[in-house]
């Protein structure tokens, strides 16, 4: 197992050049699995989690989310990057104490948000959000400097669909000290384009959470250096749950199993 020092510094050199895809695992099960099918880094998603407890995603209280990174962070044998949602404060002070407790839990990566959790005013006014960067970035430093710091803007999926705007943030987001830009909700060639070139040379991270007809190649090619999949792998799972569970409830069939994994691959797959 290699120490946090050697995942921080492996997942620092990924951001560096080319391209990874850092799935994102709900548990220690898929965490493990993930990592075995060959993944170079991982990711946390609180929605993943979130739902694992019976909580809507953003509802998870601050010290169960602490507990869930590190017991991530610890399982896996590659980096392991958090969901970190808006750093449980909207203070830049509060924020940075919150960092201050992640970056102590082994993590070797970590995302801020600039959403309010306020769906009738999404975002944090310009000037605080990227205070709020600072924060983190100090918070970050002071404990040594070596977690990557990713900066994001979630008015494209906030109802709040302006892609200038999106950037303006991300730029400012990158000059008060992020390592890596993130705007979920880019998913045109042209809207990934834009950012990727608005924010070079610090690396984008693009969501892909949904079908698409771009593939791993493709995003390469648009200069993109990080592909994470946030709660989608999470969604996947409890889309074969739900639709064999319906299918028992309100039909009295079983033939939802007919597409379960057999117990014996998932098995063999922890040994």
């Amino acid at each position: 197992m290699p120490t946090v020092a050697e995942k921080r510094a492996t997942f620092k050199r990924l951001h560096e050049s080319g391209l990874f895809v850092m799935p994102n695992p709900w548990d220690v099960g898929s965490a493990r699995y993930l990592q075995g099918l060959g993944f170079k880094a991982l990711a946390t998603t609180s929605a993943g989690f979130a739902w694992t407890r019976g909580f809507g995603d953003g509802g998870v209280p601050r010290d169960m989310m602490l507990a869930h990174i590190a017991e991530l962070s610890a399982a896996a044998d590659v980096p392991m990057n958090a969901d970190f949602e808006g750093g449980y404060a909207d203070a830049p002070e509060g924020v940075a104490e919150s960092v201050r407790l992640c970056v102590a839990t082994g993590v070797s990566g970590l995302s801020i948000e600039d959403y309010t959790g306020n769906k009738d005013d999404p975002l944090y006014a310009f000037d605080l959000a990227v205070a709020r960067v600072k924060a983190a970035r100090a918070a970050i430093d002071k404990a040594g400097g070596d977690v990557v710091l990713t900066g994001r803007s979630e008015g494209l999926i906030r109802n709040r669909p302006d892609l200038g705007e999106a950037i303006r943030r991300l730029k400012a987001y990158s000059a008060a000290g992020a390592d890596c830009l993130y705007a979920p909700g880019i998913t045109t060639r042209e809207q990934i384009k834009a950012v990727v070139e608005a924010v070079a040379p610090k690396p984008v991270n693009v969501l892909m959470g949904g079908p698409s007809e771009l593939t791993v190649r493709d995003l390469e090619g648009l200069g993109v250096r990080r592909i994470s999949v946030g709660g989608a792998l999470a969604r996947a799972a409890w889309g074969g749950v739900m639709r064999t569970a319906k299918l028992i409830a309100e039909a009295g069939s079983f033939k939802g199993f007919a597409d379960a994994a057999p117990g014996a691959e998932i098995t063999k797959a922890f040994k």
